[in-house]
């Protein structure tokens, strides 16, 4: 809102000083209205906005098109000024057509303008959460992760049109992984039961020299109960709490630690997915090499991207709540691998404590990870616009 405030003011300053310099005016008895872009303007950069302003009179009507379509715009309280909601879109021809009422009468102005087109396009190839990989009902730790079609360079004019609407007051921000990645979580966990609504006004939006968003997207989702489990490798055993309240203890077995990389990392990890059935091959070892396995699992639940699950092993049964023995997974018996299967939302945290190797904030989605100083380093507008829905 700042912004746009700015923008409008310099309009008025402009059209109160002078009758040229890059603003279309028309004066009758007295009412001066004032529109930018300029009538017959071509080939213009679609991230402009439009800007109307009229001196010694007031806003009566003002309709804006775009291609035969009605474009959004604010008045502002004294309606003197109108700006619209969105930039231009590439390739378009607008109208616009202001009347304005003053002491000495009324006067109508009517600007016609288009934009040039747009050499490339971008959109967003994924949206989490979503229904197939997700759910829409997730953990209290789910992470908003923006996966774009190809590289954007303006993070500035796309982070600006990325909101975020929820039930319940929060603050968070948006983080940059790379060009085509960028993530939302808020400073703290999500407050359990939330509504949320992420919309990606990209339509038209700058995303690089000479690209622009094809469309607008909306994802709504819910955050469901708060359930956070916490692995402890040197008790072996994984506490349960759901809503502030224990509701589980199961024995487990964490990574051995006979080699550094079978250290199960610690950190606040989140649930990434829940499988019937898994196979699990050795990362760092080919079939006849020393340290190759391969092995089926059942119920399990991802938690990183190095391949540390939550699984049912029923060969380690009498090591958990004992020993640490697995390669680096939290094994824990058939009957509480079904049960936590069944019992996690993706995006619950899991958070594993006790061990040497310390979790990245960029395996997987642990992105809580980062302190909130750190996570603000990657945001170009430090904070998000939110709403409240």
């Amino acid at each position: 809102m700042r912004a746009g405030a700015g923008a409008l003011a310099l309009l008025v300053v402009v059209a109160g000083c002078s009758t040229s310099g890059g603003q279309d005016e028309s004066r009758e008895a007295g009412t001066v209205i004032s529109v930018s872009p300029l009538d017959g303007a071509s080939d213009l950069p679609p991230e402009l906005p439009i800007l109307i302003g009229t001196a010694n009179g007031k806003l009566t009507h003002v309709a804006v098109q775009a291609a035969g379509r009605p474009v959004a715009g604010v008045f502002s309280p004294d309606r003197t000024q109108w700006r619209s909601e969105r930039p231009l879109a590439p390739g378009t021809a607008y109208s616009v057509e202001a009347t304005a009422s003053g002491p000495g009468g009324s006067t109508t102005r009517t600007v016609r303008f288009t934009t040039k087109r747009a050499t490339k396009t971008f959109g967003i190839s994924t949206l989490l959460p979503n229904k197939q990989d997700t759910g829409l009902t997730v953990g209290v730790g789910m992470p908003i992760i923006i996966t774009f079609d190809t590289p954007v360079t303006d993070h500035v004019s796309v982070e600006r049109n990325l909101v975020v609407h929820a039930s319940k007051p929060i603050e968070g921000a948006w983080h940059w992984l790379d060009d085509k990645t960028v993530v939302f979580r808020p400073e703290k966990y999500w407050p359990a039961y939330t509504k949320v609504r992420v919309t990606a006004r990209l339509a038209g939006v700058r995303g690089g020299e000479g690209m622009y968003g094809k469309q607008d997207y909306v994802r709504d989702f819910e955050i469901g109960r708060s359930q956070i489990s916490i692995a402890n490798a040197k008790t072996h055993h994984m506490k349960v709490e759901r809503d502030g309240k224990q509701i589980k203890n199961i024995p487990i077995s964490a990574g051995s630690g006979d080699v550094f990389r079978h250290h199960t990392t610690s950190g606040i990890h989140v649930a990434m997915s829940r499988e019937d059935v898994t196979v699990m091959t050795s990362p760092d070892a080919a079939p006849g090499q020393p340290g190759y396995y391969q092995t089926t699992v059942y119920n399990s639940v991802r938690i990183s991207n190095s391949g540390e699950y939550v699984h049912g092993a029923p060969w380690s049964v009498g090591d958990q709540g004992n020993a640490n023995v697995s390669h680096g997974c939290v094994n824990v018996s058939p009957e509480n691998a079904k049960w936590f299967k069944n019992n996690t939302l993706i995006g619950d945290p899991i958070i594993v404590t006790g061990t040497p190797r310390r979790l990245e904030a960029t395996n997987g989605w642990s992105y809580w990870q980062d302190s909130w100083a750190d996570w603000l380093k990657r945001s170009r507008l430090r904070a998000a616009p939110s709403e409240q829905l």
